[in-house]
């Protein structure tokens, strides 16, 4: 009989080492964000997001992506959706990437601020850590209110424990090459690059705790 265990033990180690038996993830980051991180006018799989999942397979098999984003979604909403998904998925990290639409809307800044920092207040009670990605905010309603924005996402993370990202778009944004129709969206190109703007902050937070 214990023969018969040591041969089924060393099969399965083999079968282990195959192509195709990869670790299986045990830790989780939850990305809640707007259509930046949806993939909006891309086709499946392009999104920066997407890349990230894959990058996580090849360097970090230990973890998985949810992506939780949803084009139009403002802090506000973010805030109806992120306790529910926090239950259901449980993850070790969440990335926050909202307040671009609120930013359309001409919300005050304050509330924008709050919003945030009751986000991230959110995730940390659930046991997680967070990264913080700064929103590019159009010139709409001057630079007194874009500045007045871009400054919440510094603040926040500071003031509440998270990690600040800096905007992570607007390096792809100048480029009208990298850009959709819309000038809003970067398009498939841009993604890469969106990518490897967030990559070394969430990095180092790639410590899968055993279960």
């Amino acid at each position: 009989m214990k023969l018969y265990y040591r041969l089924w033990c060393a099969l399965l180690f083999m079968l282990a080492l195959l192509p195709g038996w990869a670790v299986a993830a045990t830790c989780s980051v939850l990305i809640v964000g707007d259509s930046l991180s949806s993939g909006y006018g891309l086709a499946p799989g392009q999104g920066w997001v997407d890349r990230l999942d894959a990058r996580l397979k090849q360097t970090a098999p230990a973890w998985r992506v949810i992506n939780a984003s949803v084009s139009g979604d403002t802090t506000q909403n973010g805030m109806q959706r992120l306790g529910p998904a926090l239950e259901r998925q449980r993850p070790q990290g969440v990335l926050i990437a909202l307040g671009g639409n609120d930013a359309l809307r001409g919300i005050a800044p304050a509330v924008i601020r709050q919003n945030l920092a009751a986000l991230v207040r959110q995730a940390r009670a659930g046991g997680a850590w967070v990264l913080l990605l700064e929103a590019p905010v159009l010139p709409n309603y001057g630079p007194a209110y874009a500045d007045a924005v871009a400054k919440i996402y510094g603040e926040v993370a500071r003031a509440e424990q998270a990690v600040h990202v800096p905007c992570f778009v607007c390096g792809v944004g100048v480029d009208a090459g990298m850009m959709q129709a819309d000038g809003i969206h970067p398009n498939a190109q841009a993604q890469d690059a969106m990518l490897d703007a967030v990559w070394p902050y969430l990095k180092p937070k790639l410590r899968c705790p055993s279960r």
